[in-house]
């Protein structure tokens, strides 16, 4: 039975509508998806990556001196060396070093990216499947005109006219082009939960607009997109350490991966360590962030698998 709340005397809006049996299969997916092994494995793996990116100093000490910015040329590109794991890069600074202090910045654009475009998201995919057709085809004829940039072009494009590229800016440049996938997945959400009989009771009993999308809406479409932003995580690291070894992307003193591998392309025949370390922390990256993604989808919405 549904619990729903009588609107009060004054006219104002009514207590909530709540859909039980939706919450309570949700719960139970929940449940189940904690008690799967590779779930717990990965889920395990992301809080580490964001500890690293979050406190690289706790972790590059663990080896040698654990300062990226030490160096000695005498040292160049030498390879794995007591108290240096990783070796050396080209300018003799450790490479075990500076390849966790990469995650930061790493990690740190694929963040920010992706919150960026998924507030955006948030915002024009509500108002495309809860306001009228006009709004609807107005915000759908923009997410048209972005989608048909090509992302990486596009993001060439626009990092070639900045003068600075930092995190901030790099982050906000891919989250330009990244919002409009997950704002279709929102739109579509919204309206397969719109009609829901606990949205339709609410909104017969006089629950404001806003109330309806911030109580009943939202909440019950937000997993799919939760869980297309965990995957798109990963790809905006991809494209970032792209972006950085074509020179566009992130710029000195930053440190990133994809700087890593794009001072490691000259010599990474003759010195193979400067390449495979950072490739390896980059794919192990964006490889669990993805199969954690793909895991709680379909854990969360079994019709997706």
């Amino acid at each position: 039975m549904t619990d729903t709340a009588i609107a009060p005397p004054d006219g104002t809006a009514p207590a909530s509508t709540s859909g039980p049996a939706l919450d309570a299969a949700s719960g139970a997916r929940w449940r189940t998806l904690r008690r799967r092994p590779l779930f717990l494995l990965t889920g395990g793996c992301v809080l580490l990556l964001l500890l690293v990116a979050a406190a690289p100093g706790l972790f590059a000490g663990w080896f040698g001196h654990g300062n990226p910015t030490v160096c000695d040329l005498g040292h160049s590109a030498e390879g794995p060396a007591p108290g240096h794991p990783f070796g050396y890069d080209v300018q003799g600074c450790d490479l075990y070093a500076n390849v966790i202090h990469g995650a930061g910045a790493s990690l740190g654009v694929g963040l920010l990216a992706t919150g960026c475009g998924l507030a955006v998201a948030l915002v024009l995919g509500c108002l495309a499947g809860m306001a009228g057709r006009v709004v609807d085809s107005v915000i759908a004829r923009i997410t048209d005109v972005f989608l048909g940039f090509p992302f990486l072009l596009g993001a060439i494009v626009v990092l070639n006219s900045v003068t600075t590229r930092d995190v901030p800016t790099v982050a906000g440049v891919l989250a330009l082009f990244g919002w409009p996938t997950m704002t279709r997945v929102v739109r579509a959400s919204v309206r397969s939960v719109r009609e829901a009989d606990y949205v339709v009771m609410s909104r017969s009993l006089g629950a404001s607009q806003w109330h309806i999308v911030v109580r009943h809406v939202l909440p019950n479409a937000l997993t799919p997109v939760l869980v297309l932003a965990s995957i798109t995580v990963g790809g905006v690291i991809v494209a970032e350490s792209a972006l950085t070894f074509l020179g566009v992307g992130l710029q000195p003193p930053s440190i990133s991966w994809g700087l890593q591998l794009a001072g490691a392309q000259n010599s990474f025949q003759t010195h193979p360590h400067l390449l495979i370390f950072p490739g390896l922390f980059l794919c192990f990256t964006v490889f669990v962030l993805i199969t954690f993604g793909d895991i709680v989808r379909d854990a969360l919405d079994p019709r997706g698998r």
